[in-house]
């Protein structure tokens, strides 16, 4: 493990000052970047000390900001925002370039060299910039089963994982059915793993305030499904030890 730096970096999307969480490893040398999209409500410290984990492991990690620094606790506010956002791709699109543009821009960052992961709605900005045709080592996503429009999903360049709970009633099994016709069609080197009995944002630790019906933390599974993204990153986005080029 190496010792972390950590700092808030504000840039414009949405029409809103973003303010993402940018967590950078203790050398000087260039790393893999990896965005990290949060789930509806917004950034929280859920997202910012995964960021921080992922810098542990060696990588440039960027917790995007999806509400312009608003954290969305009240569930109708937070519908109310997101569910005309995952019905725009350009929007999502838009969302996802901007952060992409501000991780690329660190001098730490190898800009060759970025995964994008997310959860719900960050999860679909993920797949979006993959649509989008976008250079990316892999996608990996947790509650983001979204389809996206005819034959885009063919411009995707890296391997996509996705993770879902077996009873989340905002993903059901029609919903994972359309994403994986969608990734088979298109030839994407795709996963989907179900989480026996887990509902919806099943690897966000319980919150104080109200939530959408269906969700709920299964904490085995939460740990599961983090060691399956990070998995995916060592897979197809290894770290170089320092000193081994």
């Amino acid at each position: 493990m190496t010792t972390v730096t950590a700092r808030t970096v504000e840039y414009q999307a949405d029409g809103l000052t973003m303010i993402g969480h940018l967590a950078l490893p203790a050398d000087a040398d260039r790393r893999p970047g990896v965005l990290i999209g949060p789930e509806g409500p917004g950034l929280s410290d859920v997202e910012r000390r995964r960021a921080d984990v992922l810098a542990e492991l060696g990588y440039v990690a960027l917790a995007f900001d999806l509400h312009g620094g608003r954290y969305l606790g009240d569930p109708e506010e937070m519908l109310a925002r997101c569910m005309p956002l995952l019905a725009d791709p350009g929007r999502m699109r838009d969302i996802g370039h901007a952060a992409l543009d501000v991780l690329r821009a660190e001098p730490r960052t190898d800009p060759d060299r970025i995964a994008a992961i997310g959860y719900g709605t960050g999860g679909a900005i993920a797949l979006e910039l993959g649509r989008d045709g976008v250079d990316l080592r892999a996608i990996g996503t947790v509650n983001a089963l979204t389809t996206g429009r005819p034959g885009e999903a063919a411009r995707i360049r890296c391997p996509v994982w996705a993770g879902v709970g077996s009873e989340d009633p905002i993903m059901p099994p029609a919903q994972r059915d359309a994403f994986a016709a969608e990734m088979q069609a298109a030839g994407v080197d795709w996963r989907l793993v179900v989480y026996g009995g887990a509902l919806h944002a099943f690897h966000h630790p319980p919150v104080d305030q109200a939530v959408v019906p269906g969700v709920g933390h299964h904490p085995r599974h939460a740990r599961r499904a983090w060691r399956d993204i990070v998995g995916l990153l060592a897979e197809c986005l290894p770290v170089v030890p320092s000193g081994a080029l």
